[in-house]
């Protein structure tokens, strides 16, 4: 019987240090997978819900995912399916506007208007589409990086990636803000 104790005491101290690993791994991505989850989706409330399940699913395949090297991807790909799934779930509801923010003193600059400006134009996009420009801008990934991501084939992600910025140089197009050879303000005279 002492042996049998011992071997459930080795096995939990083997399941804590796999605990320890992954708490200090979310510890340390946790924020990036936040914002991440929020360019995704859009919206702040969802965002840490969707973290939240993509590390619930991780957990039990820690060690495999961890030794392969795999657990970011393996995240990101959890998150980006689980705004998808969410937005289907959610394209037959009709949304209410959401509460408007308190107003500040502070007057935004130019440089936070271009930005508030981009991420509305990057939110009309598909989700493919916004995840990949998400992938490829933000996160600075290559082409490959994010195919495996998506899971998806690498000229896909180029596509998507393609086809983004193709609709939101048309969509700046169409406000005016920016010319045919994508140069801002400036007159074809």
């Amino acid at each position: 019987m002492p042996e049998e104790v011992s071997v459930d005491a080795d096995e939990q101290e083997g399941s804590l240090a796999k605990n320890v690993d992954f708490g200090a791994w979310v510890a340390s991505r946790g924020p990036a997978l936040q914002r991440f989850a929020y360019l995704v989706t859009g919206n702040n409330s969802d965002a840490p819900d969707l973290v939240q399940d993509a590390l619930a699913r991780a957990l039990p395949r820690w060690e495999s995912l961890a030794a392969s090297g795999t657990a970011e991807a393996y995240v990101k790909r959890s998150i980006v399916n689980g705004s998808i799934s969410g937005w289907r779930k959610r394209r037959r509801l009709v949304l209410v506007e959401d509460v408007e923010p308190m107003a500040t003193s502070h007057e935004p600059g130019p440089e936070e208007r271009d930005a508030d400006e981009a991420w509305e134009l990057v939110q009309t996009l598909p989700s493919n589409q916004r995840a990949a420009v998400v992938l490829r801008f933000y996160e600075d990934l290559s082409f490959a990086q994010i195919a495996t991501v998506l899971d998806c084939a690498e000229a896909t992600a180029r596509s998507h990636v393609h086809r983004a910025l193709a609709k939101l140089r048309q969509r700046l197009n169409e406000q005016g803000s920016v010319d045919q050879r994508g140069n801002e303000g400036v007159d074809n005279e």
